[in-house]
């Protein structure tokens, strides 16, 4: 038996899912529903990645944020640079020293032009304590398995946020200690939110 579960993303990933778009204006946005370890999940995917006009509001979306997919291509040392200011502002705007995140190396099938080694990217997201993947939009490697890595870092961190009172406890509004465990399996259990993906 499946259970519902509602979470929303923004990315550079589009491309390569199967998914349907959000008529409001101004918001390149789109919805899928997939199974995620026996779990049905509404993806609500936020698509802000490299869009300029979206800077204004960023900090407005990672405040509804529930997890985020931070997207940089391996053929830019710059967007790779920017993640690292992405992540410091979402733990900032949602006051907590963790929160779920993945890294994702996009345009992988670009080998010859890379500029960013997948070492970096693996240093990285183990700095920030997250999960890393590469994923070509273009060849359709790893581009589901960034989202369903998402849902399930969502469902672990919120089983473990709801064990904790609110407000109280001594970790007040941060995470608990312990960052992702990358050995970890996916957790079956809880919802998930809505996510942007950067």
């Amino acid at each position: 038996m499946t259970r519902r579960s509602k979470v929303s993303d923004t990315s550079h990933l589009r491309p390569s899912l199967p998914i349907t778009s959000s008529q409001e204006p101004f918001l390149d946005s789109y919805r899928k529903q997939c199974v995620v370890d026996e779990e049905v999940a509404l993806l609500d995917v936020l698509d802000t990645a490299g869009q300029e006009e979206y800077s204004a509001m960023r900090e407005q979306y990672m405040r509804t944020g529930e997890g985020f997919l931070l997207v940089y291509s391996i053929t830019s040392r710059q967007s790779f640079e920017e993640i690292m200011t992405f992540q410091q502002q979402i733990l900032r705007v949602k006051d907590k020293d963790y929160f779920p995140i993945i890294v994702v190396g996009n345009k992988c099938d670009l080998d010859s032009e890379r500029v960013v080694s997948e070492q970096e990217g693996e240093a990285l997201a183990r700095q920030f304590g997250c999960k890393f993947i590469e994923t070509s939009a273009k060849s359709r490697i790893n581009v589901e398995n960034a989202f369903y890595d998402l849902v399930r870092e969502i469902r672990r961190y919120n089983k473990e946020m709801s064990s904790y009172p609110s407000g109280s406890g001594a970790f007040g509004s941060r995470a608990p200690e312990g960052k992702m465990d990358m050995s970890e399996p996916g957790d079956k259990a809880g919802c998930c939110g809505k996510c942007v993906i950067m």
